[in-house]
Parts: structure tokens; C-alpha cells; sequence
């Protein structure tokens, strides 16, 4: 097991998977564990382009077990990943954000308090969505 911001993955996991090209086939990486199992993108608030560069910053290929990476590797992204604003800060931010939204009283606020589409959507119908989103942990 190898520990990075305290959470531990599997050494056979891979670090992070780009899709092969359409017409080509690679099957010595479809074994025992899937393609879509990236680790530096289970991080809130970590992406495909920021898990790049991390990735390239620190000369780590991208089909790489975590298991094969070496303790200096490990440590250097650990030091990284936690200067960054990631996981509960960024949640904490953006619940920040929407809580100052709506006690300024924006209208942008107001939708986030009532669960309706703040970004434009139209709320005559096709409203589900929208509503979902607004609903979850945002909200308070």
C-alpha cells in the first residue's frame, strides 16, 4: 500500500491511464484491474490537465503502477498535494462562496436558496437536473 494525503491505494493501480488511440489495441494493460482507475484524479479538485502536469513535473509515466513509484516521487507529490487547495478547503470554499452569494442577497443566491437553475437553464420544463445539483451540499 502506498500513502499519499493519507488515503492508501493499491500498488497495482495505476497512477493515471490515457485512452489508447481508437486503432490500437493494448492488451497487456486490461488484466486484473480496469483502465479508468486514476489515482491522482480520485483527489477533489484534482483533473486530467492538473494530474498531468504533477505527472510531468515529477517524470512519472502515465502507465505506471503506484507501486513502482519511488519514496522520493511519493514524498514530492505529497508535498505538492497539500500546498494546493484541494479536498475539504475547496469544498469549504465553494460553500463559502455560495453561502456569501446568498447573503448579499444576488440573484444568483437567491436561486442557490430556492434549488432552481442558476446558470440560465430554463425552468418551464427540464428542471430536474439543475434542481438536483442546487440541492446537493451546496445548499448550506
Amino acid at each position: 500500500m502506498v500513502f499519499i494525503l493519507q488515503r492508501n491505494f493499491k500498488d497495482a493501480r495505476l497512477v493515471k491511464v490515457l485512452p489508447p488511440p481508437p486503432s490500437t489495441h493494448i492488451p497487456q494493460l486490461t488484466g486484473p484491474f480496469p483502465l479508468c482507475q486514476k489515482c491522482l484524479e480520485t483527489f477533489y479538485g484534482v483533473g486530467p490537465e492538473l494530474s498531468a502536469r504533477l505527472m510531468a513535473r515529477y517524470y512519472i509515466h502515465p502507465t505506471a503502477k503506484v507501486g513502482s513509484l519511488v519514496d522520493k516521487q511519493i514524498l514530492d507529490l505529497n508535498a505538492d498535494l497539500s500546498t494546493m487547495n484541494i479536498e475539504n478547503n475547496l469544498r469549504r470554499q465553494l460553500r463559502d462562496n455560495i453561502k456569501r452569494l446568498r447573503d448579499m442577497g444576488t440573484y444568483r443566491g437567491r436561486r442557490h436558496a430556492m434549488g432552481l437553475p442558476v446558470r440560465g437553464q430554463r425552468t418551464r420544463t427540464q428542471t430536474a437536473t439543475a434542481a438536483k445539483l442546487n440541492m446537493i451540499e451546496r445548499k448550506g
